[in-house]
């Protein structure tokens, strides 16, 4: 049996559009794999249209792959520190702007309240960066997260070191793993690892 099998899996996608179609089977392998899994996207999610897909194509996945109606205002994710209804929560992709207001305590998108409302049930909260600017000005929130307690990442590297040297981003693909190490409050290894060829 799975180590997911029955668990409630809240699921944050943020605006990193170029890394939500890696990002959609990943969803897929956590619910094959016997979890809840309830989306929560951010309102750039929900309204944006870009050259990656439109909002309504990819509400229209989550919806297809999870079976669940998407948390999409911070009314909606309020109720989630109460009712202690995630046992993990996801963000994935997790972009530049919600890793630093994360890491200073910034709650203004639902993606963000879900995560300090599971952060205050004492359950883990796994990120998988997807930023520019993660070895720039950003560097220093990802190490702020790095050493708080229940956070873990997905591991990442460097994706386009000669184009784009301070950008990171997770390997998606690693984010099943990920939430089963955080379930009993360990880190994935290796975290730094090779993105690029």
């Amino acid at each position: 049996m799975s180590s997911l099998q029955g668990r409630t899996i809240g699921f944050g996608l943020t605006g990193s559009h170029c890394t939500l179609e890696e990002t959609m089977p990943q969803i897929k392998r956590l619910v094959d794999a016997g979890a809840r899994v309830i989306p929560v996207a951010s309102h750039t999610v929900m309204t944006t249209d870009t050259r990656f897909g439109t909002s309504n194509d990819w509400q229209k996945q989550l919806f297809d792959i999870t079976g669940e109606k998407i948390i999409s205002t911070i009314p909606d994710a309020e109720p989630l520190g109460p009712s202690k209804l995630f046992d993990v929560m996801v963000i994935a992709p997790c972009t530049g702007n919600t890793t630093s207001r994360l890491a200073n305590a910034l709650t203004d998108s639902p993606v963000l309240m879900a995560a300090k409302a599971t952060l205050r049930n004492q359950h883990p909260v796994v990120l998988a960066i997807s930023t520019n600017d993660g070895l720039g000005l950003n560097a220093g929130n990802i190490a702020k997260l790095l050493s708080t307690k229940n956070i873990f990442f997905v591991p990442f590297g460097q994706d386009a070191p000669d184009k784009k040297p301070n950008s990171l981003v997770a390997s998606m693909d690693l984010i099943k793993e990920t939430v089963e190490q955080a379930l009993n409050y360990r880190q994935l290894q290796p975290l730094l690892i090779q993105k690029f060829h």
